[in-house]
């Protein structure tokens, strides 16, 4: 097991310029779909106030379905692939809503965008996608991206999907040349074991190398309205290292989570670019 770095290099967080945030459904939802207003204000406020210091912030959102369930009273998420994808299309006009309303608090306006896979893997999509979100940034205009669940299946693979938000923001982060990647879940970093286990796990603040052995005890799903476990996001975070991108991934309910990544404060787990 690899022991905590406590000096570490969470220092390089104090470099980072441009900066990709991604946000889990647990985080902006409640267990029945209803939206989670106070984490989505908090959220937003965050961003905003980062940006306001110099810095560029790229959100990474899941949430379509999840909100779409609340949205519509239904007792579950449905299996049919044609019904979720009607719901993610109601969820997704009420999810852009929310965060249109609590970034205009903060004097600010987001866009969206909606990626597939097969977007990004081809030359001109991927340069058409660069250069829009590109413009964006310069008119300080916040890029809230999610995948197209809309025309996106999880089970037609080569179709265009990614499987989960958390390989979506490694691809933006990348394709983007960010510094740096925030992962924001329902749990506060990556820990030795199931916290809701084993009583004895502990977390682990700073990992130089991502092991076999992480990707092993990180395996699970995730939420029930949600696709990604911790293991999608420690290999999410094994993309962008490879790339020479920092990352953390942290609990999204904590108050002011990204500024205390930003001050370098302890919380979550750091992990280093290659």
């Amino acid at each position: 097991m690899q022991a905590d770095h406590k000096g570490g290099s969470r220092y390089a967080v104090n470099f980072a310029k441009r900066i990709v945030v991604k946000v889990g459904t647990s985080t902006i939802t409640y267990e029945n779909g209803k939206m989670n207003h106070g984490n989505i204000d908090r959220l937003c406020r965050g961003i905003a106030d980062v940006w306001n210091s110099g810095r560029e912030i790229i959100l990474v959102t899941s949430g379509a379905i999840g909100v779409g369930i609340g949205s519509l009273n239904l007792p579950e998420k449905p299996e049919d692939i044609p019904q979720k994808q009607a719901i993610a299309a109601v969820g997704q006009c009420e999810l852009m809503n929310a965060y249109t309303r609590s970034f205009a608090e903060y004097s600010y306006v987001c866009g969206q965008i909606l990626l597939t896979k097969d977007g990004i893997a081809d030359k001109l999509q991927r340069h058409n996608i660069t250069n829009t979100i590109e413009a964006m940034l310069e008119r300080h205009l916040i890029p809230v991206i999610n995948e197209n669940d809309t025309v996106s299946t999880n089970e037609i693979w080569h179709n265009g999907t990614f499987g989960d938000n958390d390989t979506l923001s490694a691809d933006v982060a990348r394709l983007m040349h960010a510094d740096l990647l925030i992962i924001l879940s329902d749990i506060d970093g990556l820990y030795t074991g199931n916290p809701k286990e084993d009583e004895d796990a502990r977390r682990i603040s700073y990992v130089e190398k991502i092991t076999d052995e992480m990707l092993g005890f990180s395996k699970g799903a995730g939420s029930k309205l949600g696709t990604g476990g911790m293991q999608t996001k420690i290999m999410a975070m094994q993309m962008v290292t490879q790339n020479g991108i920092n990352g953390v991934i942290a609990s999204g309910s904590a108050p002011q989570v990204i500024e205390q990544i930003l001050d370098q404060d302890d919380i979550g787990t750091f992990f280093a670019a290659i």
